[in-house]
């Protein structure tokens, strides 16, 4: 089975109906992925798998659950190429909310992301707490996760800000992997002479 042909059977069993209601459809479960790709603790493949479902789907056999497995595997695979690339990351869903944020996919994306984050949130917060705040900002504010307190009910209400903000998520996914996982050992390029 190709690449192609992979992610497009996760993509509809994912999207069906009948997963229980607290599991990531496909948008939510790529930011889910990306979320974890960039989380600086390993989190072992069983744990992120059960908990992107919230309970047990109902395959039709182990071959399929295989398959299902093994293809979120390797979407995660990808997604981690992609921010190890000098590129900026693409995402299954337009940078735009939309008159109706609550339908949107970049808001299925960012709680789905948000999700990932919570697995391991201290790890997260660990090393460089209001670097990763401050990248966080805009995945946070289209998650709607938050929108009951004060700072983030202001920014909500600046639509022009909101959209900004949603437009500059792929770069800061490069900035928050980076930060997550580059060496502590900077090149000697970058060593200040003596």
């Amino acid at each position: 089975m190709s690449f192609a042909e992979q992610f497009t059977r996760l993509q509809a069993f994912l999207d069906a109906d009948d997963l229980h209601e607290e599991a990531l459809d496909y948008v939510a479960a790529h930011g889910y992925l990306t979320a974890l790709c960039i989380c600086p603790d390993d989190v072992p493949e069983r744990e992120w798998i059960d908990a992107l479902f919230a309970e047990p789907p109902h395959y039709r056999d182990d071959a399929e659950r295989n398959d299902i497995e093994n293809a979120l595997v390797a979407l995660k695979a990808h997604i981690a190429r992609q921010l190890a690339s000098d590129e900026d990351m693409h995402l299954p869903c337009d940078l735009d909310l939309g008159e109706d944020p609550d339908d949107s996919d970049l808001r299925g994306w960012c709680i789905g992301f948000m999700e990932g984050v919570f697995l391991r949130e201290a790890t997260w917060f660990e090393g460089s707490e209001d670097e990763v705040s401050e990248l966080l900002l805009p995945i946070m504010v289209g998650s709607g996760l938050f929108e009951e307190q004060a700072e983030f009910a202001d920014i909500a209400a600046d639509a022009d800000l909101v959209d900004s903000m949603m437009e500059q998520i792929p770069e800061l996914l490069t900035a928050l992997y980076l930060l997550c996982n580059a060496p502590d050992e900077k090149p000697a390029l970058l060593k200040p002479r003596h």
